[in-house]
């Protein structure tokens, strides 16, 4: 990180970053409003099925998945839940091993119809790659955010992928939750263009 940024450079530089955006599906590129559309569409849609939202992060994308899924319950009436839990992750990282910590939940916790949206800024770290493939498994919708390398493992396991194009984790970090708290921010409007999109 350049510590010589003023804050106007400084935030110059984030606010081009997050310009740069990309998010993808599993098919195609999507352009970044159609990913709010996707994205907001299916955690409604899980909710008002009965299902549950589940974020998994690590260090700062731990930090990040409590305050959206409080966020997401409190004010977007979204069923969600962070699973960070600390005596729940020290015993499963005992018993399993520390990569495993998020897959032993969703195995246990989770069913087919809930979303999992999985943050890693490196989109490397084996936890939270083993908790996608076992939600996959389940048949959990799947809802990626990663950045720094381009072809990170993360970047395509997802149902729907958001990527963050920069290698500083402060940068990654904050585009990250940007984009969550813009979702839910914009919810309705955000449904109802899903909504519409869904007819017929």
């Amino acid at each position: 990180m350049n510590l010589s940024l003023s804050f106007a450079e400084y935030v110059h530089k984030l606010s081009d970053i997050l310009a740069r955006t990309s998010v993808r599906n599993i098919s195609t590129d999507l352009d970044v409003e159609m990913g709010f559309v996707e994205y907001i569409g299916h955690l409604v849609d899980a909710t008002q099925r009965g299902n549950r939202v589940f974020f998994i992060g690590n260090g700062g994308s731990a930090g990040i998945c409590t305050h959206s899924a409080n966020d997401y319950s409190k004010n977007g009436g979204i069923r969600s839940m962070a699973l960070h839990d600390g005596a729940v992750l020290t015993c499963l990282g005992n018993d399993f091993g520390f990569e495993h910590i998020f897959a032993k939940q969703i195995e246990f916790q989770a069913q087919a119809g809930d979303v999992l949206i999985a943050i890693s800024s490196s989109g490397s770290s084996k936890d939270i790659l083993n908790a996608v493939e076992q939600a996959k498994s389940q048949g959990l919708w799947v809802c990626t955010f990663s950045g720094f390398d381009p072809q990170n493992a993360l970047r395509n396991r997802g149902d729907l992928n958001w990527y963050i194009q920069s290698a500083e984790y402060g940068f990654v970090e904050l585009g990250h939750q940007v984009l969550i708290h813009c979702a839910l921010d914009r919810r309705d409007m955000l449904l109802e263009r899903y909504r519409n999109s869904t007819k017929g």
